[in-house]
């Protein structure tokens, strides 16, 4: 685990950082008491989704942004409540650009775009020069809007902003930063920052990619995995136990991520076994974690119509440098079992019959939170479901999550833990 120093001297823009001096940032399971973790609290970003445009930015419904900020502020609260440390990725993101170097990274990134043309882009180069930190944070994360920059007479915006729509964009919007999980996870003391493959989405891991490499709170991390790599998503991405890992592949992890990922713990030596699982490529099965969750050391919250069909293909480390050895396909529960050394794992369903269970997985029922064994956060609107797990043993915070589920996520969706207690076996 790497514990690192915070220095004073970093407080010269933001004041005080809310920081210990030394942090250790651990995860080897679902379900270890949660320390600290990553959240973005939606902010203008989400102001930006119309009729016109949600669709490619990949929420099915236009949210109302004060009620979905109350929501995610209760969230917030209830992990509070229970002793987790919860830092806002907009708050890291404003501190990382009061570094010169990071500043320039991320400033050069966005002026990168090949849509802009030369023109344009020197008129953007401008209008980003003037803010400071926090206001340069919001425009990398809601956007720059067509009317918004700053354009004048002598310095007109050239041929593309002429020919733009009103309505467009200059700097697109990131409203699937609400989702942390994707963009970043980590495995034992390393993080890999993930490579996402919907375009609305690419731009968010450099912004992740940029707070772990320049803020000090993460100082001196390793990384295992990089953006540039194959498609490989957060949400796809379950530690079952120490040493053993699932991977969902579909929509958006790919094959080649997931052997990647494969190929980079074993080096790392923070996995023996990845288990492969193939899902369907659909918008209700985008993650594994849209239909399985871990709520206890040896118990899984499960989709019934997929729990007797999911399939896993298990992956270990090939000799001296050897590929890896692949077996399979094998029952995923009996592949999971095995390879987390028990008899069985325990699965608890999804609703009750087989319409509560669809409507449910579709609200996000599947995707829980674990605080620490026996104990997640889930949607309070998915009552049969939270009532399974009570009835398994399980107790469950019931959130609100009317506004914050029209982006398809649950709780575990919107969060990445940085720490949570090693399990002990």
């Amino acid at each position: 685990m790497n514990a690192i120093f915070i220095p004073s001297s970093f407080a010269g823009w933001c004041g005080s950082l809310p920081y210990a001096a030394r942090v250790t940032h651990y995860v080897d399971s679902e379900v270890g008491r949660l320390g600290a973790v990553l959240l973005h609290r939606p902010g203008p970003e989400l102001a930006r989704l119309t009729p016109r445009n949600n669709d490619s930015l990949l929420f099915d419904a236009i949210p109302w942004v004060g009620r979905a900020q109350e929501e995610h502020d209760a969230f917030a609260a209830q992990l509070r409540s229970r002793g987790v440390e919860v830092l806002y990725l907009s708050t890291l993101l404003a501190e990382t650009l009061a570094i010169p170097d990071a500043r320039a990274e991320l400033t050069a990134q966005v002026l990168s775009s090949p849509r802009l043309g030369d023109s344009l882009r020197r008129r953007v180069a401008d209008h980003l020069t003037y803010l400071d930190p926090a206001a340069l944070a919001d425009v990398l994360t809601a956007g720059l809007a067509h009317e918004e920059l700053r354009i004048s007479r002598e310095r007109p915006g050239g041929l593309v902003y002429t020919l733009m729509d009103r309505h467009d964009f200059v700097i697109d919007p990131l409203p699937n930063l609400l989702f942390t999980r994707d963009s970043s996870l980590w495995i034992g003391d390393r993080v890999g920052v993930t490579s996402l493959a919907m375009p609305a989405r690419r731009r968010e891991t450099t912004l992740t990619d940029a707070i772990y490499r320049h803020h000090p709170r993460f100082a001196g991390t390793e990384f295992v995995y990089h953006p540039e790599l194959e498609h490989l998503e957060g949400g796809d991405v379950l530690l079952l136990a120490p040493g053993v890992l699932a991977v969902g592949v579909g929509e958006r992890t790919t094959p080649a991520g997931a052997e990647r990922l494969a190929r980079q713990v074993f080096a790392a030596g923070l996995a023996h076994t990845v288990l492969v699982v193939p899902i369907a490529q659909e918008r209700a099965t985008m993650h594994l974690d849209t239909v399985c969750t871990m709520v206890d050391v040896d118990a899984v919250l499960m989709y019934p119509n997929i729990a007797s069909t999911l399939s896993a293909y298990t992956v270990i480390a090939g000799a001296d440098g050897e590929d890896p050895r692949v077996d399979g396909p094998a029952p995923f529960l009996r592949a999971a079992a095995d390879a987390m050394d028990l008899d069985q794992l325990r699965v608890i369903d999804t609703g009750l019959d087989p319409v509560t269970a669809e409507r449910e997985q579709w609200d996000d029922g599947n995707n829980t939170l674990a605080l620490a064994p026996r104990l997640c956060v889930g949607y309070e609107r998915n009552v049969e479901t939270n009532a399974q797990l009570e009835r398994a043993g399980i107790e469950v915070i019931p959130i609100a999550g009317s506004e914050l589920g029209s982006g398809r996520g649950g709780p575990r969706c919107m969060s990445c833990p940085l720490t949570r207690e090693p399990l002990r076996r």
